[in-house]
């Protein structure tokens, strides 16, 4: 398959209008306009009876009490992992494309409901930020679909964000209406006939961010 985007090139940068924070000269960072970005795709091979988008940081820290700290850095070398920003199910073999701001486009305090999108068929996990802000009571709540990037502005680490497409051959997952994006990853176990992904990059740290518009 080949998988490709409007919005940023593969290797490049994510526009902060597709991040859920951006960096801010006075307050170190404030809220962005987290709009889900553009991709389509072609060469679904035959035999694909569904498809399944995601999008994952591999670069998260696992301890996450050394984020946003203004007594240190967030070591390059701290343990990291996966966070999910978004698990897309269910797109059908003859669907090409997404368009920008299709499923998100702007914050929702609490997370957004599992339909929301134009197209309403179609599932959608929650994402890390379920977890991430389960101790705010300003922000906790169920994070359906996509919520962009915010990587720790104490980062010394640049933060990379995978997206990618997988061709299923099966119609639908065996999954509970509330499903995480490591769930649907394992649903998929046995019936990837083939990927494609895209690779951008992100980070709230002044000075990391200013070496990638360079």
């Amino acid at each position: 398959m080949k998988l490709w985007s409007e919005t940023f090139r593969d290797g490049g940068l994510i526009p902060a209008e597709y991040a859920f924070a951006e960096l801010d000269p006075v307050s170190r960072v404030r809220l962005a306009g987290n709009r889900n970005p553009h991709l389509a795709w072609d060469e679904v091979p035959n035999g694909t009876e569904s498809l399944a988008l995601f999008c994952i940081d591999p670069d998260a820290p696992q301890d996450a009490s050394l984020a946003n700290r203004e007594d240190q850095a967030l070591p390059l070398t701290a343990p990291r992992g996966d966070f999910y920003h978004w698990s897309l199910l269910d797109l059908p073999p003859s669907m090409r494309s997404i368009a920008a701001g299709e499923f998100s486009s702007g914050i929702t305090p609490r997370g957004k409901a599992a339909g929301t999108g134009t197209r309403l068929q179609l599932r959608q996990g929650i994402n890390d930020y379920t977890g991430w802000f389960a101790g705010d009571p300003d922000m906790a709540g169920d994070y359906y679909g996509y919520d962009g990037p915010c990587p720790p502005w104490n980062d010394e680490r640049i933060h990379h964000y995978i997206f990618r497409l997988y061709a299923l051959d099966v119609p639908r997952l065996a999954l509970s209406e509330r499903f995480t994006g490591q769930q649907a990853h394992a649903a998929m176990y046995g019936h990837i006939l083939d990927e494609a992904q895209l690779v951008v990059a992100y980070s709230l740290n002044p000075e990391l961010a200013l070496t990638l518009k360079k």
